[in-house]
Protein backbone atom coordinates (compact mmCIF):
# COMPACT_ATOMS: atom_id res chain seq x y z
CA UNK A 1 0.00 0.00 0.00
CA UNK A 2 1.20 3.41 -0.45
CA UNK A 3 1.74 5.57 1.64
CA UNK A 4 -0.46 7.97 3.03
CA UNK A 5 1.71 11.09 1.87
CA UNK A 6 1.96 9.70 -1.40
CA UNK A 7 -1.86 8.80 -2.07
CA UNK A 8 -2.56 12.16 -1.19
CA UNK A 9 -0.07 13.74 -3.19
CA UNK A 10 -1.00 11.17 -6.22
CA UNK A 11 -5.09 12.67 -5.00
CA UNK A 12 -3.95 16.22 -5.85
CA UNK A 13 -2.50 15.74 -8.98
CA UNK A 14 -5.60 13.92 -10.40
CA UNK A 15 -7.76 16.12 -9.37
CA UNK A 16 -5.17 19.02 -10.89
CA UNK A 17 -5.23 17.07 -14.10
CA UNK A 18 -8.94 16.58 -14.12
CA UNK A 19 -9.36 21.09 -13.67
CA UNK A 20 -6.55 21.42 -16.27
CA UNK A 21 -8.51 19.21 -18.64
CA UNK A 22 -11.55 21.23 -17.81
CA UNK A 23 -10.07 24.24 -18.10
CA UNK A 24 -8.34 24.11 -21.59
CA UNK A 25 -11.70 22.76 -23.07
CA UNK A 26 -13.53 25.56 -21.67
CA UNK A 27 -10.69 27.76 -23.43
CA UNK A 28 -11.17 25.51 -26.82
CA UNK A 29 -14.56 25.78 -26.87
CA UNK A 30 -14.82 29.65 -25.91
CA UNK A 31 -11.80 30.44 -28.97
CA UNK A 32 -14.30 28.08 -31.05
CA UNK A 33 -17.40 30.21 -30.77
CA UNK A 34 -18.87 32.54 -32.93
CA UNK A 35 -20.14 36.17 -32.34
CA UNK A 36 -21.98 38.41 -34.69
CA UNK A 37 -20.88 42.01 -35.99
CA UNK A 38 -23.60 44.08 -34.42
CA UNK A 39 -22.18 47.29 -35.12
CA UNK A 40 -19.18 49.37 -36.44
CA UNK A 41 -18.92 52.74 -35.03
CA UNK A 42 -16.41 55.77 -36.66
CA UNK A 43 -14.91 58.51 -34.50
CA UNK A 44 -12.80 61.39 -35.61
CA UNK A 45 -13.33 61.15 -39.60
CA UNK A 46 -14.40 64.47 -39.35
CA UNK A 47 -13.56 64.92 -43.16
CA UNK A 48 -13.05 61.31 -44.44
CA UNK A 49 -16.32 60.12 -46.13
CA UNK A 50 -16.98 56.47 -44.09
CA UNK A 51 -17.36 54.17 -46.89
CA UNK A 52 -13.83 55.21 -47.95
CA UNK A 53 -12.41 53.63 -44.21
CA UNK A 54 -15.44 50.64 -44.50
CA UNK A 55 -13.51 49.79 -47.96
CA UNK A 56 -10.58 48.94 -45.98
CA UNK A 57 -12.34 46.56 -43.30
CA UNK A 58 -12.52 42.88 -43.29
CA UNK A 59 -14.89 42.99 -41.03
CA UNK A 60 -18.81 44.74 -41.85
CA UNK A 61 -22.17 44.55 -39.77
CA UNK A 62 -23.45 41.20 -40.04
CA UNK A 63 -20.15 39.41 -40.32
CA UNK A 64 -19.84 36.23 -37.80
CA UNK A 65 -16.49 35.49 -36.81
CA UNK A 66 -14.47 33.17 -34.29
CA UNK A 67 -13.47 34.74 -30.97
CA UNK A 68 -10.22 32.98 -31.65
CA UNK A 69 -9.79 34.73 -34.83
CA UNK A 70 -10.74 38.29 -33.66
CA UNK A 71 -7.43 39.60 -32.19
CA UNK A 72 -5.83 39.04 -35.66
CA UNK A 73 -8.80 40.16 -37.89
CA UNK A 74 -9.08 43.19 -35.81
CA UNK A 75 -5.18 44.03 -35.94
CA UNK A 76 -5.01 43.82 -39.67
CA UNK A 77 -8.12 46.09 -40.21
CA UNK A 78 -6.44 48.77 -37.72
CA UNK A 79 -3.11 48.11 -40.59
CA UNK A 80 -5.30 48.52 -43.39
CA UNK A 81 -7.08 51.54 -42.14
CA UNK A 82 -3.39 52.99 -41.34
CA UNK A 83 -2.04 52.63 -44.57
CA UNK A 84 -4.23 55.04 -46.26
CA UNK A 85 -1.95 57.69 -45.27
CA UNK A 86 -5.22 59.86 -44.26
CA UNK A 87 -4.63 59.30 -40.34
CA UNK A 88 -2.29 60.19 -37.66
CA UNK A 89 -2.83 57.30 -35.24
CA UNK A 90 -6.05 54.67 -35.71
CA UNK A 91 -7.03 52.84 -32.66
CA UNK A 92 -9.78 49.68 -32.72
CA UNK A 93 -11.97 48.93 -29.85
CA UNK A 94 -14.18 45.74 -29.24
CA UNK A 95 -17.39 45.26 -26.84
CA UNK A 96 -19.13 41.39 -26.56
CA UNK A 97 -22.51 41.50 -25.51
CA UNK A 98 -24.25 38.10 -24.48
CA UNK A 99 -28.16 37.91 -25.16
CA UNK A 100 -29.99 36.64 -22.98
CA UNK A 101 -31.20 34.03 -25.37
CA UNK A 102 -28.07 31.81 -25.30
CA UNK A 103 -29.14 30.53 -28.25
CA UNK A 104 -27.90 33.22 -30.39
CA UNK A 105 -24.72 34.30 -30.86
CA UNK A 106 -22.97 36.76 -28.62
CA UNK A 107 -23.11 40.35 -30.45
CA UNK A 108 -20.02 42.35 -31.23
CA UNK A 109 -19.76 46.07 -31.50
CA UNK A 110 -16.74 47.70 -33.12
CA UNK A 111 -15.05 51.13 -32.95
CA UNK A 112 -12.72 52.78 -34.53
CA UNK A 113 -10.97 55.66 -33.23
CA UNK A 114 -8.69 57.89 -35.50
CA UNK A 115 -7.00 61.13 -36.08
CA UNK A 116 -6.89 62.47 -39.21
CA UNK A 117 -3.93 64.31 -40.68
CA UNK A 118 -3.23 67.66 -42.52
CA UNK A 119 -4.77 67.32 -45.45
CA UNK A 120 -3.65 70.78 -47.12
CA UNK A 121 -0.01 71.26 -47.40
CA UNK A 122 1.61 74.56 -48.96
CA UNK A 123 5.15 74.72 -48.76
CA UNK A 124 8.60 76.22 -50.51
CA UNK A 125 10.13 73.46 -51.95
CA UNK A 126 14.53 73.36 -51.23
CA UNK A 127 15.76 70.27 -52.36
CA UNK A 128 18.45 68.97 -54.18
CA UNK A 129 18.94 68.42 -57.93
CA UNK A 130 21.09 65.21 -57.91
CA UNK A 131 19.64 61.57 -57.66
CA UNK A 132 19.84 61.35 -53.90
CA UNK A 133 21.78 63.22 -51.30
CA UNK A 134 24.75 61.27 -50.71
CA UNK A 135 26.03 61.58 -54.42
CA UNK A 136 25.14 65.78 -53.97
CA UNK A 137 27.26 65.45 -51.17
CA UNK A 138 30.37 63.14 -52.11
CA UNK A 139 30.80 63.63 -55.77
CA UNK A 140 29.22 67.27 -56.14
CA UNK A 141 31.03 68.55 -52.98
CA UNK A 142 27.90 69.80 -51.60
CA UNK A 143 27.31 72.62 -54.12
CA UNK A 144 24.27 75.08 -53.66
CA UNK A 145 24.13 75.74 -56.68
CA UNK A 146 22.97 72.15 -58.27
CA UNK A 147 19.49 72.99 -55.97
CA UNK A 148 16.10 73.48 -56.94
CA UNK A 149 13.09 75.71 -55.06
CA UNK A 150 10.13 76.33 -55.11
CA UNK A 151 6.68 75.53 -53.85
CA UNK A 152 4.87 72.80 -53.99
CA UNK A 153 1.06 72.54 -52.91
CA UNK A 154 0.08 68.87 -51.88
CA UNK A 155 -4.24 68.81 -51.40
CA UNK A 156 -4.68 65.29 -49.74
CA UNK A 157 -8.62 64.02 -49.08
CA UNK A 158 -10.00 66.64 -51.54
CA UNK A 159 -13.44 65.36 -51.42
CA UNK A 160 -13.16 63.54 -48.31
CA UNK A 161 -12.40 60.07 -51.14
CA UNK A 162 -8.80 60.07 -50.24
CA UNK A 163 -8.08 62.04 -53.75
CA UNK A 164 -5.13 64.57 -53.90
CA UNK A 165 -4.42 67.53 -55.92
CA UNK A 166 -0.56 67.82 -56.42
CA UNK A 167 0.87 71.14 -58.10
CA UNK A 168 4.76 71.78 -58.18
CA UNK A 169 6.72 74.67 -59.51
CA UNK A 170 10.12 74.64 -59.43
CA UNK A 171 12.92 76.31 -60.90
CA UNK A 172 16.84 76.31 -60.28
CA UNK A 173 19.07 74.09 -61.60
CA UNK A 174 16.01 71.60 -62.87
CA UNK A 175 12.69 73.96 -63.93
CA UNK A 176 9.63 71.67 -63.57
CA UNK A 177 6.06 72.29 -63.59
CA UNK A 178 3.98 68.94 -62.93
CA UNK A 179 0.02 69.06 -61.77
CA UNK A 180 -1.17 65.83 -60.50
CA UNK A 181 -4.92 64.41 -59.79
CA UNK A 182 -5.64 61.07 -58.14
CA UNK A 183 -9.13 60.13 -57.56
CA UNK A 184 -8.72 56.08 -55.94
CA UNK A 185 -12.83 55.62 -56.73
CA UNK A 186 -14.22 56.94 -59.58
CA UNK A 187 -17.50 54.03 -59.31
CA UNK A 188 -20.09 53.11 -57.05
CA UNK A 189 -18.78 49.78 -55.72
CA UNK A 190 -15.16 51.63 -55.16
CA UNK A 191 -13.13 49.19 -57.42
CA UNK A 192 -11.71 51.67 -60.14
CA UNK A 193 -9.53 54.67 -59.70
CA UNK A 194 -8.43 57.42 -61.92
CA UNK A 195 -4.97 59.49 -61.96
CA UNK A 196 -4.16 62.61 -64.50
CA UNK A 197 -0.74 63.56 -64.69
CA UNK A 198 1.01 66.71 -67.21
CA UNK A 199 4.49 67.48 -66.79
CA UNK A 200 6.96 70.23 -68.31
CA UNK A 201 10.73 70.03 -67.11
CA UNK A 202 13.83 71.65 -68.74
CA UNK A 203 17.57 72.00 -68.09
CA UNK A 204 20.48 73.72 -68.32
CA UNK A 205 22.48 70.99 -67.15
CA UNK A 206 22.26 67.50 -67.86
CA UNK A 207 24.66 63.91 -67.34
CA UNK A 208 25.21 63.73 -71.39
CA UNK A 209 26.94 60.30 -70.68
CA UNK A 210 28.53 57.83 -68.33
CA UNK A 211 31.94 57.19 -67.22
CA UNK A 212 32.84 54.59 -64.86
CA UNK A 213 29.85 54.17 -63.87
CA UNK A 214 29.77 58.03 -62.53
CA UNK A 215 27.30 60.53 -64.46
CA UNK A 216 29.26 63.04 -66.62
CA UNK A 217 27.23 66.71 -67.07
CA UNK A 218 27.28 69.35 -69.36
CA UNK A 219 26.25 72.94 -68.63
CA UNK A 220 24.94 75.71 -71.08
CA UNK A 221 23.57 79.22 -70.75
CA UNK A 222 20.95 77.88 -73.05
CA UNK A 223 18.44 74.86 -72.82
CA UNK A 224 19.63 71.52 -73.05
CA UNK A 225 17.34 69.52 -72.56
CA UNK A 226 12.77 69.80 -72.15
CA UNK A 227 10.37 67.33 -71.45
CA UNK A 228 6.93 67.74 -72.04
CA UNK A 229 4.21 64.58 -70.76
CA UNK A 230 0.97 63.68 -70.30
CA UNK A 231 -0.69 60.40 -68.90
CA UNK A 232 -3.90 58.57 -67.49
CA UNK A 233 -3.76 56.06 -65.53
CA UNK A 234 -7.07 53.41 -64.65
CA UNK A 235 -6.77 51.43 -61.49
CA UNK A 236 -8.69 48.63 -60.42
CA UNK A 237 -8.50 47.42 -56.74
CA UNK A 238 -10.03 43.93 -56.43
CA UNK A 239 -10.54 42.80 -52.86
CA UNK A 240 -8.34 44.53 -50.62
CA UNK A 241 -4.71 43.63 -51.05
CA UNK A 242 -4.87 42.89 -55.00
CA UNK A 243 -4.09 45.62 -57.74
CA UNK A 244 -4.11 46.35 -61.12
CA UNK A 245 -3.49 49.19 -63.55
CA UNK A 246 -3.30 50.17 -66.76
CA UNK A 247 -1.27 53.40 -67.68
CA UNK A 248 -1.01 55.23 -71.09
CA UNK A 249 1.38 58.48 -71.55
CA UNK A 250 2.83 60.08 -74.49
CA UNK A 251 6.10 61.71 -74.19
CA UNK A 252 7.72 64.65 -76.52
CA UNK A 253 11.63 65.06 -75.20
CA UNK A 254 13.66 67.40 -77.25
CA UNK A 255 17.98 68.58 -76.92
CA UNK A 256 19.93 70.68 -77.85
CA UNK A 257 22.21 69.70 -80.49
CA UNK A 258 25.11 69.91 -78.51
CA UNK A 259 24.19 66.88 -76.60
CA UNK A 260 23.67 64.78 -79.68
CA UNK A 261 26.85 65.95 -81.38
CA UNK A 262 29.19 64.94 -77.56
CA UNK A 263 26.81 61.70 -77.57
CA UNK A 264 24.95 60.29 -80.59
CA UNK A 265 23.68 57.65 -78.66
CA UNK A 266 22.29 59.91 -76.63
CA UNK A 267 18.63 59.59 -78.42
CA UNK A 268 20.52 57.21 -80.88
CA UNK A 269 21.65 58.12 -84.67
CA UNK A 270 22.41 62.12 -83.54
CA UNK A 271 18.56 62.82 -83.13
CA UNK A 272 17.72 65.47 -81.18
CA UNK A 273 13.81 64.30 -80.71
CA UNK A 274 12.52 61.97 -79.14
CA UNK A 275 8.61 61.22 -79.50
CA UNK A 276 6.41 58.15 -78.68
CA UNK A 277 3.47 56.76 -77.10
CA UNK A 278 3.62 53.82 -74.38
CA UNK A 279 1.41 52.06 -72.43
CA UNK A 280 1.83 49.51 -69.35
CA UNK A 281 0.11 47.01 -67.36
CA UNK A 282 1.13 46.61 -63.42
CA UNK A 283 0.32 44.10 -61.02
CA UNK A 284 0.39 44.82 -57.23
CA UNK A 285 -0.29 42.56 -54.40
CA UNK A 286 0.28 44.62 -51.09
CA UNK A 287 -0.43 43.40 -47.51
CA UNK A 288 2.11 45.19 -45.38
CA UNK A 289 1.48 46.22 -41.70
CA UNK A 290 3.21 49.72 -42.51
CA UNK A 291 3.54 50.93 -45.83
CA UNK A 292 6.40 53.82 -44.70
CA UNK A 293 8.24 50.95 -42.70
CA UNK A 294 7.18 47.50 -42.97
CA UNK A 295 7.77 44.41 -40.38
CA UNK A 296 5.42 42.13 -41.22
CA UNK A 297 3.65 41.27 -44.74
CA UNK A 298 4.41 40.85 -48.35
CA UNK A 299 4.80 43.11 -51.43
CA UNK A 300 4.53 41.73 -54.92
CA UNK A 301 4.95 44.06 -57.77
CA UNK A 302 5.12 43.04 -61.50
CA UNK A 303 4.81 45.20 -64.95
CA UNK A 304 5.06 45.18 -68.30
CA UNK A 305 5.15 47.87 -70.79
CA UNK A 306 5.46 48.56 -74.67
CA UNK A 307 6.69 51.84 -76.11
CA UNK A 308 6.50 53.13 -79.61
CA UNK A 309 2.55 52.30 -80.24
CA UNK A 310 2.46 55.24 -82.95
CA UNK A 311 3.42 54.91 -86.77
CA UNK A 312 4.72 58.11 -85.99
CA UNK A 313 7.14 57.35 -82.98
CA UNK A 314 10.30 57.00 -83.55
CA UNK A 315 11.78 54.85 -79.78
CA UNK A 316 10.16 51.78 -79.57
CA UNK A 317 11.14 49.97 -76.30
CA UNK A 318 9.71 46.64 -74.50
CA UNK A 319 10.14 45.88 -70.87
CA UNK A 320 8.95 43.49 -68.15
CA UNK A 321 10.07 43.83 -64.29
CA UNK A 322 8.85 41.75 -61.32
CA UNK A 323 9.54 41.74 -57.42
CA UNK A 324 8.63 40.36 -54.24
CA UNK A 325 9.47 41.18 -50.51
CA UNK A 326 8.35 39.14 -47.59
CA UNK A 327 8.71 40.95 -43.75
CA UNK A 328 8.30 38.85 -41.12
CA UNK A 329 8.57 39.08 -37.18
CA UNK A 330 11.43 36.50 -35.75
CA UNK A 331 10.33 36.79 -31.98
CA UNK A 332 10.73 39.96 -29.46
CA UNK A 333 12.07 42.69 -30.82
CA UNK A 334 13.85 41.04 -33.66
CA UNK A 335 12.62 41.40 -37.56
CA UNK A 336 13.49 39.99 -40.90
CA UNK A 337 12.84 41.27 -44.45
CA UNK A 338 14.02 39.25 -47.88
CA UNK A 339 13.68 41.32 -51.58
CA UNK A 340 13.84 39.92 -54.64
CA UNK A 341 14.35 42.07 -57.88
CA UNK A 342 14.32 41.55 -61.59
CA UNK A 343 14.01 44.01 -64.77
CA UNK A 344 14.57 42.83 -68.57
CA UNK A 345 14.24 45.39 -71.73
CA UNK A 346 14.72 45.28 -74.98
CA UNK A 347 15.99 45.87 -77.87
CA UNK A 348 19.88 45.60 -76.68
CA UNK A 349 20.59 48.92 -78.54
CA UNK A 350 18.87 51.61 -76.94
CA UNK A 351 19.08 55.48 -76.42
CA UNK A 352 21.44 56.53 -73.31
CA UNK A 353 18.54 58.58 -72.39
CA UNK A 354 16.52 55.37 -71.49
CA UNK A 355 19.03 53.38 -69.91
CA UNK A 356 18.17 52.32 -66.61
CA UNK A 357 20.44 49.72 -64.24
CA UNK A 358 21.29 49.86 -61.21
CA UNK A 359 21.23 53.37 -59.88
CA UNK A 360 19.37 55.47 -61.54
CA UNK A 361 16.31 54.41 -59.20
CA UNK A 362 15.21 52.86 -56.36
CA UNK A 363 17.04 49.71 -57.11
CA UNK A 364 20.16 49.68 -56.03
CA UNK A 365 22.68 47.24 -53.76
CA UNK A 366 23.38 48.96 -50.93
CA UNK A 367 27.36 49.92 -50.52
CA UNK A 368 27.29 51.36 -54.24
CA UNK A 369 24.67 54.51 -53.68
CA UNK A 370 27.45 56.53 -55.78
CA UNK A 371 27.34 54.60 -58.69
CA UNK A 372 25.48 54.36 -61.49
CA UNK A 373 25.33 50.60 -63.36
CA UNK A 374 23.65 51.06 -66.72
CA UNK A 375 22.33 47.90 -68.71
CA UNK A 376 19.55 46.18 -70.51
CA UNK A 377 18.84 43.96 -67.51
CA UNK A 378 19.20 43.84 -63.78
CA UNK A 379 18.41 41.89 -60.68
CA UNK A 380 18.84 42.60 -56.80
CA UNK A 381 18.68 40.46 -53.83
CA UNK A 382 18.38 42.40 -50.48
CA UNK A 383 18.04 41.07 -46.95
CA UNK A 384 17.70 42.97 -43.63
CA UNK A 385 17.91 41.54 -39.58
CA UNK A 386 16.19 44.47 -37.75
CA UNK A 387 15.83 45.18 -34.02
CA UNK A 388 13.46 47.64 -32.49
CA UNK A 389 14.96 49.86 -30.62
CA UNK A 390 11.49 51.30 -29.41
CA UNK A 391 8.53 52.33 -30.94
CA UNK A 392 6.15 54.87 -28.43
CA UNK A 393 3.39 57.11 -29.37
CA UNK A 394 4.03 60.64 -27.20
CA UNK A 395 1.36 63.02 -27.23
CA UNK A 396 2.29 66.84 -27.69
CA UNK A 397 0.03 69.01 -25.30
CA UNK A 398 1.23 71.79 -25.43
CA UNK A 399 0.70 71.56 -29.27
CA UNK A 400 -2.82 72.74 -30.11
CA UNK A 401 -3.03 71.50 -33.89
CA UNK A 402 -4.69 68.00 -33.24
CA UNK A 403 -3.14 66.97 -36.51
CA UNK A 404 0.38 67.72 -35.23
CA UNK A 405 0.35 66.76 -31.13
CA UNK A 406 0.47 62.96 -31.67
CA UNK A 407 3.83 62.06 -32.44
CA UNK A 408 4.87 58.61 -33.32
CA UNK A 409 8.48 57.81 -32.90
CA UNK A 410 9.98 54.79 -33.49
CA UNK A 411 13.73 53.29 -34.26
CA UNK A 412 15.81 50.08 -35.50
CA UNK A 413 18.95 49.06 -36.19
CA UNK A 414 19.59 47.43 -39.07
CA UNK A 415 21.77 44.62 -40.34
CA UNK A 416 21.80 44.09 -44.34
CA UNK A 417 23.39 42.51 -47.41
CA UNK A 418 22.66 42.58 -50.56
CA UNK A 419 23.76 41.35 -53.82
CA UNK A 420 23.00 42.39 -57.56
CA UNK A 421 23.97 41.83 -61.18
CA UNK A 422 23.62 44.30 -64.19
CA UNK A 423 24.14 43.37 -67.85
CA UNK A 424 24.82 45.70 -70.13
CA UNK A 425 26.07 45.24 -73.60
CA UNK A 426 27.80 49.27 -73.34
CA UNK A 427 29.87 48.20 -70.65
CA UNK A 428 32.54 49.11 -72.73
CA UNK A 429 31.89 52.24 -73.92
CA UNK A 430 31.12 53.68 -71.33
CA UNK A 431 33.97 52.07 -69.11
CA UNK A 432 31.93 50.27 -66.70
CA UNK A 433 33.59 48.70 -64.06
CA UNK A 434 30.63 47.34 -62.32
CA UNK A 435 28.59 45.87 -64.87
CA UNK A 436 28.58 42.06 -66.20
CA UNK A 437 30.10 41.97 -62.27
CA UNK A 438 28.33 39.92 -59.14
CA UNK A 439 27.98 43.55 -56.73
CA UNK A 440 27.77 42.63 -53.33
CA UNK A 441 27.46 45.46 -50.00
CA UNK A 442 26.78 44.64 -46.64
CA UNK A 443 26.61 46.93 -43.38
CA UNK A 444 24.46 48.30 -40.61
CA UNK A 445 21.97 51.17 -40.76
CA UNK A 446 20.06 53.48 -37.96
CA UNK A 447 16.58 53.96 -38.87
CA UNK A 448 14.28 56.49 -37.48
CA UNK A 449 10.22 56.40 -38.05
CA UNK A 450 8.07 59.09 -37.35
CA UNK A 451 4.51 60.65 -38.37
CA UNK A 452 3.55 61.77 -42.17
CA UNK A 453 5.82 58.51 -42.56
CA UNK A 454 8.85 60.02 -42.55
CA UNK A 455 11.66 58.11 -42.77
CA UNK A 456 15.37 58.59 -41.58
CA UNK A 457 18.22 56.02 -42.29
CA UNK A 458 21.71 56.69 -41.63
CA UNK A 459 23.94 53.89 -42.97
CA UNK A 460 27.74 52.88 -42.82
CA UNK A 461 28.48 50.08 -45.48
CA UNK A 462 31.47 48.60 -47.45
CA UNK A 463 31.24 47.03 -50.62
CA UNK A 464 33.02 43.99 -52.98
CA UNK A 465 35.61 46.18 -54.05
CA UNK A 466 36.19 47.44 -50.73
CA UNK A 467 34.85 50.79 -50.68
CA UNK A 468 33.06 52.03 -47.00
CA UNK A 469 30.72 55.01 -47.34
CA UNK A 470 28.43 56.46 -44.70
CA UNK A 471 25.33 57.00 -46.14
CA UNK A 472 22.12 59.27 -45.60
CA UNK A 473 18.61 58.87 -46.85
CA UNK A 474 15.26 60.92 -46.31
CA UNK A 475 11.83 58.67 -47.49
CA UNK A 476 8.79 61.01 -46.95
CA UNK A 477 5.29 60.34 -47.98
CA UNK A 478 2.66 62.82 -47.78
Amino acid sequence: MFPKKCLAVITLLTVLIICSQTVFASISVDSARKVIVRSVTLKGNIRTRDRIILREMTLHIGDSIRLADLPARTAWDQRNINNTNLFVTVDMGTQLTQPADTTQLAQLDLTVTMKERWYFIAYPVFDIADRNFNEWWYDRGHDFRRVIYGGRLSYRNVTGTNDRLQVEIVRGFLQRTVVSYLKPYIDRAQKIGLRVDVGYLTNNEIPYRTQADKLIFVKSEDRLRERLYAGVLLTHRRGLYHYHSIEARYNHNTIADTIAQINPDYFLDSRTEQRYLSIGYGYRYDRRDNVAYPLQGTLFNAGIGVTGLLPSDNFRFFEMSSSITRYWPLGGRFYGAMSLRGRATWPSRQPYFNLRGLGSGNDVVRGYELFVIDGQRTAVFRNSLRYQLFNVRKQLNWLHIRQFNTLPIAAYVSAFGDAGYVSSTVAERYQSQLANKLLVGTGLSLDVVTFYNLVMRFSGTINAQGKTGFFFNLVQEL
